[in-house]
């Protein structure tokens, strides 16, 4: 028998004092207040007495101190899957306070924004959508029973809850439900996944957070 539940969790607060839009760049893990976000969403779920089975990380920094509760939690080892990593942008690096504005007066740099639909300054949507949901369905057959944790980032995370309620993959990223060491979950019915829950267990230090960084 396949797992129960998925469970997408993403990562808790950046260590990120100038505002760099990290993505997949080294360097960037989690601040103490993420370090303790990551232990609020991984305790709530070992009070409550949940199933976990196996937990998965993205191969980044952060998502790997942010499945250590979790491991420790529920006696596992942190796995590591390439498919749940940060989708790739060609803006790493930048102060996340860049607008389209000041993107236009780089002459070079607008083939970046000509198509925001897919988009076109990083990885398409449906690149993050189809490896995220590959993750997922591996997840499911990866154990016998009981749950499995996914630690990502708020991207593929979002991309994998628009693809299974049949929302279009283009959006406004301010409106993402999504938040630091949040948890979105799944489970596999006849037809494919759907989602049965959204949890924010460190709701309390996400008051405080600052949640920039991401793409």
């Amino acid at each position: 028998m396949p797992a129960q539940q998925i469970h997408l969790v993403r990562h808790g607060e950046v260590h990120n004092p100038e505002h760099v839009l990290y993505g997949r760049l080294d360097g960037f893990g989690l601040s103490d207040l993420g370090h303790r976000m990551a232990a609020a969403s991984a305790d709530a779920f070992h009070e409550q007495g949940v199933p976990v089975r196996a937990v998965v990380a993205s191969p980044l920094q952060r998502t790997r101190e942010s499945a250590a509760p979790w491991s420790s939690a529920f006696g596992l080892e942190t796995q590591v899957d390439e498919r749940l990593i940060e989708p790739s942008n060609k803006y790493e690096g930048r102060r996340s306070d860049f607008t389209i504005a000041k993107q236009l007066k780089v002459p070079a740099e607008w083939p970046w924004i000509v198509n925001p639909l897919k988009p076109s300054w990083g990885e398409a949507y449906v690149s993050i959508a189809a490896r995220m949901l590959s993750a997922v369905d591996g997840a499911w057959s990866s154990v016998d029973e009981g749950d499995v944790v996914l630690v990502s980032h708020q991207l593929p995370i979002w991309m994998v809850h628009r693809s299974v309620t049949g929302a279009r993959l283009f959006h406004d990223p301010r409106r993402r439900r999504c938040t630091l060491s949040s948890i979105t979950t799944l489970e596999r019915r006849e037809g494919g996944f759907v989602e049965v829950g959204y949890q924010e267990p460190a709701a309390h230090l996400n008051q405080s957070a600052v949640d920039l960084g991401a793409v």
